[in-house]
């Protein structure tokens, strides 16, 4: 019989503790999904300040200028909000911090064909949980692939300390951090399914590949969240919420980190 810790098997946390990351197959119905699409294909065509800006009359150079990242779309959306806190996504985050899992931060990406990928980081760079760390739930809302720029991570470095990064190439990412992996280590694709999530530990050094199609989106809803014990967090994602909408607010985290100085944010990954 197949020990279980929660949602999950023993086998799966291990492999997580030891690796950095997991995949967890069809944690979101098919409809789900299509509630998803529905309710960000409505934000899309709308300006949302602080959130989301796009730039209608955009030439089509850049595909992420008409299509930009949705920043924390849970503090005005409630279908966003009621899917950050999926219940199946928090049963597994509860296998993998052993504890409660606190809701810090959501997201959607469009990524457009054409698109700049994403260049390697680590999420904890930006969150500051402490003590323990934060954990994403990459949901897959379409396929991703290494053609459509889906996601790379350097297994293991989960082990690693939080470093200072240095600037990433423009041309191929639409961030300016970038963060070298440790010699011997290199960075793997995850190919996913549409429903599937990747969880991964906020040290873990990831990024994104380039949208390289014609005619392919890759969709994503991205959340982060914090162990139930931390007592810190950055203030750009405070306040936090329970699996039952409640808010919880962490002191401010003003540490500057790696870098020794409060870095610019730009939202993690």
């Amino acid at each position: 019989m197949t020990e279980r810790r929660g949602s999950l098997t023993e086998e799966q946390v291990r492999r997580f503790e030891e690796e950095g990351y997991l995949v967890v197959k069809g944690l979101f119905a098919k409809e789900e999904l299509r509630e998803i699409e529905r309710t960000f294909e409505g934000i899309g065509r709308r300006t949302v300040p602080g959130y989301f800006e796009p730039d209608f009359a955009a030439d089509g150079t850049d595909p992420l200028k008409r299509y930009p990242r949705v920043m924390h779309p849970h503090r005005f959306d409630a279908t966003a909000k009621r899917y950050m806190l999926h219940p199946p996504v928090l049963e597994a985050l509860e296998s993998l911090f052993g504890e409660e899992a606190l809701a810090a931060q959501s997201m959607f990406y469009y990524k457009p064909p054409g698109s700049r990928g994403q260049a390697l980081h680590q999420d904890n760079f930006y969150l500051k949980v402490e003590p323990g760390n934060c954990i994403a739930a990459w949901t897959a809302v379409d396929p991703a692939d290494e053609e459509n720029g889906g996601l790379l991570v350097v297994p293991k470095t989960n082990a690693h300390e939080i470093v200072c990064p240095d600037e990433a190439d423009a041309k191929e990412s639409f961030t300016n951090h970038y963060v070298k992996p440790p010699e011997g280590m290199k960075a793997v694709p995850v190919a996913l399914a549409a429903g599937d999530v990747l969880f991964f530990n906020g040290n873990l050094i990831h990024g994104s590949y380039r949208n390289k199609t014609k005619d392919r989106f890759r969709r994503s809803f991205i959340c982060h969240y914090a162990n139930a014990s931390a007592a810190r967090i950055s203030h750009y994602y405070r306040p936090l919420f329970r699996a039952d909408g409640s808010e919880v607010d962490l002191e401010s985290n003003p540490d500057g980190g790696p870098c020794g100085v409060e870095y610019a944010y730009y939202g993690a990954h």
